[in-house]
């Protein structure tokens, strides 16, 4: 018998929608964009694209999708963040709004553009626990870090320690928490669609369980 795709929703407001959109399908899953709650809805899962975290959290709002976005996650839907992703789906963000809205689908607190500036955006190879066949290369762009991660937190990646990352060494970029996931970076730029697999394989366990 055929394991049937995994539908997942890329968050279509705003950011690298397009990206995720191919990745996913080189991966395996069937994606499609998600901007209203019905959409929501019909998926399995859901990725959060990099973009501007502050932005996309004011469009979740406008969209009525704030609510039940985050009700899904605490149901336990599989979601990926990539860089705003990331700081959608922590519990805390420090330097951003005052009026930002977290969906707490992370025990982490995050630090928003923890890098530096568009001029600070830097690339590095990373070894990320749970990808196999070598390093990930990563796309870092305004991005953030995670400051703080809790117990239930398995911590994929860290900075290595190179004359080109300095002060951002040892920072951890990518995180798990059960069927959530989160990166600092950007895999949906860099062609190598070994992320977007791993989060297309934990989809899948959860839709045949």
């Amino acid at each position: 018998m055929t394991q049937r795709q995994p539908v997942i929703g890329v968050l279509a407001l705003q950011g690298d929608v397009r990206e995720h959109l191919a990745m996913l399908d080189r991966a395996g899953a069937s994606p499609c964009q998600v901007r209203r709650p019905t959409e929501l809805s019909q998926v399995d899962a859901m990725v959060l694209p990099g973009g501007e975290s502050t932005t996309m959290s004011r469009l979740l709002e406008v969209f009525e999708l704030l609510d039940p976005l985050r009700k899904r996650i605490a149901e336990g839907m599989p979601v990926f963040g990539s860089c705003a992703g990331m700081i959608l789906l922590a519990r805390q963000v420090l330097d951003g709004r005052p009026d930002q809205h977290q969906l707490d689908g992370l025990d982490i607190v995050v630090r928003r553009n923890a890098f530096g500036r568009q001029v600070d955006s830097f690339e590095t190879d990373l070894d990320v626990r749970e990808i196999e066949d070598g390093p990930v290369h990563a796309v870092f762009i305004r991005a953030p870090w995670v400051e703080k991660a809790g117990a239930s937190v398995e911590v994929l990646a860290k900075v290595p320690d190179t004359p080109k990352t300095r002060a951002a060494a040892d920072r951890i970029v990518a995180v798990r928490q059960g069927p959530v996931l989160a990166t600092a970076f950007h895999p949906e730029l860099t062609g190598d669609e070994r992320v977007h697999r791993l989060f297309v394989r934990m989809v899948g366990a959860q839709v045949d369980a």
